[in-house]
């Protein structure tokens, strides 16, 4: 039996697929927190996963925010499931039940604490030293006490009271306990990557009460350390607590040093290895003693700003037949709907061939356009200088096609693109006037009309033009040309001096512009690494809210490591 545990920072985190993901971690049970969706936002993609069966909790008062979801395989299904630490939220059969003794908590307090969709409860069959036994899976998303308001402090607090009065409860009941996921607390120094930079480590409210809900001494029986060092010494003079639970990585590991799960993201402390380790796989004594094999960390996965955690026990699971009603597939918007996926990809399917459709054309008019591409002058011959449309026989009746819409010129070929337009250029002044102003369409003669109206124009031209003409392929080619490139070699630097007049122009308008707006200063380098910083602004409330400043632009990391970042820190100076 393998578990695993995964703040996923937001469901969209499976871009490629949640299947694929789930049978990555490759895992009986998946727990995720911090899904980020709510009841209507829940789509069928991710709540009917084949092969999985999941289990849900959202927030009641905001969209977007916290979330837990549990995935089990077919072959892990549970017997009972259940929304919540407190019961409020039960309105089923298949509950887990026994939830202790809620008295020290009032109505309200036990109805916000189960409002934001903190935690998922699954119940599972196991089967330890040939005898079936139940194992209870807590999922849950604790919160995080936020500096800047006092009062999630104390919700905190009141939160991880409750799930160990659960916790508790359930394992005095008789079933084994495993409650796993985001604690938002690292227990020990060890767990932190600068705990000599917190005021009071030792004093904060959430590791005290870690140090009551876990066992932290020696286990009967216990195994040897896995990796010896230097630590060891430093581990066996901890306070030792007689909690009922155990931090199963602690346990396989117990002085492994910079093991975190979690890294800030907006000083790209991962790339430096500077986090905390605040996900856990807790297990009641007995269970992580007798049943678990391994446990560790996988840095290695990203996709969020924590990674996830994993444990394995020897005991194998036993599926229940049917999933209990808390099941999602069961929900009124999903019920049935994953019978029908082939129908859904069907219509797909119809919609993309109905698309085609409607991007291709008719057949008469895919036939018409492959008919002019072959001949771009119809069926019919050319004379004269306009295009002669033929029969009907090309262009049905009571259609309209591109044809109708052609040019009235004919399209010539390709050559007459590539020649200078004689229209255009004067006659030269040897010539006599009109004589080359409308010369004859030479490819509408024959060859002995071409060589008789060449060599009457030639016998009338004096001896100093007579290159002018060529009878034997055109007309007007020599003399015309020549004055033709001189227009053009005219045009030519015409328009290159505009352009670099253009290009002056907006060059002085550039100098101009940059003299009057200087822009933002350039950063200043940082003293150690000389790298250019990057610019912060004060969020947080107080006197310097919304000013600026420069730190180092190297990610965050602990002080010893040259390739953090540095001290460097300065204030913007406004009048620049």
């Amino acid at each position: 039996m393998k578990i695993v545990t995964w703040n996923i920072n937001g469901i969209r985190t499976f871009r490629g697929g949640i299947k694929k993901a789930l049978d990555s971690l490759d895992a009986d049970i998946i727990c995720i927190q911090e899904t980020k969706v709510t009841r209507d936002l829940l789509d069928e993609r991710t709540a009917i996963v084949d092969g999985y069966n999941s289990y849900f909790s959202y927030s009641r008062g905001r969209s977007g925010y916290s979330g837990v979801a549990t995935y089990c395989k077919d072959s892990a299904t549970p017997f009972a499931a259940e929304e919540g630490l407190t019961g409020l939220l039960t309105n089923h059969e298949g509950a887990v039940g026994c939830y202790g003794d809620p008295t020290e908590f009032s109505s309200e307090e036990l109805q916000l604490l189960d409002n934001e969709g903190r935690a998922i409860i699954t119940q599972h069959r196991i089967m330890c030293q040939d005898k079936v036994q139940t194992v209870t899976v807590i999922n849950v998303y604790c919160p995080r006490a936020d500096p800047e308001k006092p009062e999630r402090k104390q919700f905190k607090l009141q939160f991880y009271k409750l799930l160990q009065c659960r916790a508790e409860a359930i394992l005095k009941d008789g079933s084994h306990v495993i409650v796993l996921g985001d604690v938002n607390t690292s227990h020990r120094p060890i767990d932190h990557c600068d705990p000599s930079d917190i005021d009071g480590f030792d004093e904060n409210p959430g590791r005290k009460w870690l140090n009551v809900f876990l066992h932290s001494g020696k286990l009967e029986e216990d195994r040897n350390d896995e990796e010896p060092d230097e630590e060891s010494e430093v581990a066996s003079t901890d306070p030792i607590y007689g909690g009922k639970f155990v931090d199963t990585f602690r346990y396989f590991h117990p002085t492994r040093k910079n093991a975190f799960t979690c890294w800030s993201t907006l000083t790209g402390a991962r790339q430096t290895n500077y986090g905390t380790r605040i996900d856990y796989i807790i297990a009641d004594c007995q269970l992580a003693k007798e049943q678990f094999v391994a446990a560790d960390i996988m840095p290695e996965v990203e996709g969020s700003d924590h990674c996830p955690v994993w444990g394995r026990l020897s005991c194998p699971l036993l599926p229940s037949s049917k999933p209990p009603p808390l099941c999602t597939r069961y929900l009124p918007e999903f019920a049935g709907k994953q019978q029908k996926l082939s129908r859904f990809l069907v219509k797909v399917d119809q919609r993309s061939v109905q698309a085609e459709q409607r991007g291709a054309l008719p057949g008469s008019q895919e036939e018409e356009e492959r008919r002019e591409n072959l001949n771009p002058f119809g069926a019919g011959n050319v004379s004269g200088k306009k295009r002669v449309l033929t029969s009907d026989s090309v262009v049905p009746k009571g259609k309209k096609t591109k044809t109708v819409k052609t040019s009235s010129k004919p399209q010539g070929s390709l050559l007459s693109f590539f020649k200078p337009k004689l229209t255009n250029v004067g006659p030269p002044t040897e010539a006599p006037v009109g004589q080359c102003e409308k010369p004859p369409d030479l490819d509408e003669m024959s060859p002995t009309q071409n060589s008789l109206k060449v060599s009457s124009v030639t016998d009338k031209v004096p001896e100093h033009t007579a290159p002018l003409f060529d009878g034997s392929k055109q007309m007007c080619t020599s003399g015309t040309t020549e004055k033709y490139d001189k227009q053009m070699k005219a045009k030519h630097s015409t328009a290159q001096s505009t352009v670099g007049r253009s290009n002056a122009n907006k060059g002085a308008s550039f100098v101009f512009w940059k003299s009057v707006l200087h822009g933002p200063p350039p950063p200043p380098s940082c003293k150690v690494h000389g790298e250019p910083c990057v610019l912060r602004t004060v969020k947080k409330e107080g006197p310097n809210m919304g000013k600026q400043f420069f730190v180092c632009a190297r990610p965050q990391g602990h002080a010893s490591n040259p390739e953090a970042r540095c001290s460097f820190f300065a204030w913007v100076d406004k009048g620049k």
